[in-house]
């Protein structure tokens, strides 16, 4: 499933719309923030229709970055069931953004990723 860009206007409609999300807070002139984008990229094509992922622009949607205490970018949130379970502040390699998923992915669908 390829990324979605949100904002603070449909944020709350994307968020709920899946079982599981991983919503990235960044911006476009932050360097580890596009370093990130192509890990986003393979988590969701490795996770398919079992994650949602969501990129917001912390500049243009300052509201929801706020409402979820997002002080440093990148910082990447898990949902379930649309509440945060997880939290990671910087960059981090795609096997620890990975790892949160797996722990929350038997949670909140019963399934096991198709990742090669």
């Amino acid at each position: 499933m390829k990324p979605v860009n949100v904002n603070d206007s449909n944020f709350g409609e994307q968020l709920r719309s899946h079982a599981l999300t991983l919503v990235d807070f960044g911006a476009p002139w932050c360097p580890p923030c596009r370093t990130l984008l192509p890990l986003l990229d393979e988590l969701g094509e490795d996770y398919g229709s079992s994650l949602a992922v969501l990129k917001l622009n912390c500049d243009d949607s300052p509201e929801t970055a706020a409402a979820y205490g997002v002080m440093s970018m990148p910082t990447v949130i898990l949902f379930k069931n649309g509440e945060p379970v997880e939290k990671l502040v910087g960059l981090r390699g795609k096997a620890g953004y990975q790892s949160i998923v797996d722990r929350h992915l038997p949670a909140a669908s019963g399934i096991t990723p198709a990742r090669g």
